[in-house]
């Protein structure tokens, strides 16, 4: 049933072939478990497939180091007609000391796809906010949805050029 599922959270320990030569993992990885998370959320809500569309202010914050408790969250932020904005977060635990902390945090949009209609987007349930927290988030993704369609003429205007 969709309209139901709008948190997921993975939990792993970050290997030794997710770090670069630094010995921290690479950003590649934390952008790849972003978006399994966020898929994850998505189709969780939607109920169809989804494809990522835009990745909006990515910040990488903590390093994640081999070893740490790798705890990715995705949670539903906005729904649009076929668009659904979601914060998704990364934090690390050092599990010696049990120190936490926010290593990675983005929103993300994806669409939902009828695979049938010849992979054309398709409706997704309306969520509303029912929180304060949930309705500063949502603020925060519209706020980012603004910025994103003012920037659209300046890269369009880098393309011509």
């Amino acid at each position: 049933m969709s309209g139901t599922q709008r948190d997921v959270e993975f939990r792993f320990l970050a290997q030794p072939t997710d770090v670069n030569f630094g010995g921290k993992v690479h950003g590649g990885m934390a952008m790849k478990w972003l978006d399994q998370a966020g898929y994850a959320c998505a189709v969780g809500w939607s109920g169809a497939y989804c494809v990522t569309v835009s990745v909006s202010g990515i910040q990488f914050l903590a390093p994640i180091l081999i070893g740490d408790l790798v705890t990715v969250r995705a949670r539903l932020i906005h729904t649009g007609t076929s668009s659904m904005h979601l914060a998704v977060d990364i934090l690390a635990r050092d599990l010696r000391s049990g120190e936490d902390r926010l290593a990675t945090s983005c929103v993300m949009v994806f669409v939902a796809m009828d695979k049938a209609d010849g992979g054309k987007p398709t409706p997704v349930p309306p969520w509303r906010p029912v929180s304060d927290r949930d309705l500063r988030l949502q603020q925060y993704a519209l706020k980012l949805m603004d910025m994103s369609k003012a920037m659209e003429p300046l890269v369009a205007a880098t393309r011509e050029a």
